[in-house]
């Protein structure tokens, strides 16, 4: 049977901390941009992650595990790289999407490195891999929205 060791509450608390930093950022983008379509893309994006981040929540608490709660500084270096890019960009949306591209590929990697733990609960693998499909599909979609900018 599998189990919710410390180890696995800890890759739990870092998908976490990315998960907030992601919210962050595409709220970040979502201010930065006046294209209609991809400020809601964005803002999407950030209630998503703000959602996932409740879910994963919700799993650690469960095996009763500690939250972590914080900003990770990779996090806020990204999102002040994504000002400045924002006030330096010839095209904003080009900018904003490239950033949404290499953070959600990255996401994904993180996911899937948490998923080979083959310690994890049934009901935590359930939701991380609900979790990475979604991000998954939103890959798609910000690839198909590279086209409208």
């Amino acid at each position: 049977m599998s189990t919710y060791t410390e180890e696995v509450g800890n890759k739990l608390n870092e998908l976490l901390e990315k998960t907030y930093d992601a919210e962050k950022g595409f709220k970040k983008a979502a201010e930065n941009i006046d294209n209609v379509q991809l400020k809601a893309f964005f803002e999407t994006k950030a209630k998503q992650r703000y959602d996932f981040g409740h879910e994963l929540k919700t799993e650690i608490k469960t095996f009763g595990q500690e939250i972590d709660k914080g900003d990770s500084m990779a996090g806020k270096v990204h999102r002040a790289w994504m000002d400045v890019k924002a006030l330096f960009s010839l095209d904003n949306a080009e900018a904003m999407l490239e950033e949404a591209i290499r953070g959600e590929k990255a996401a994904i990697e993180e996911y899937e490195d948490v998923l080979e733990d083959t310690s994890l609960p049934s009901t935590t693998a359930t939701v991380l891999r609900s979790q990475k499909e979604a991000i998954k599909n939103g890959l798609s979609n910000i690839k198909m929205l590279e086209d409208i900018r």
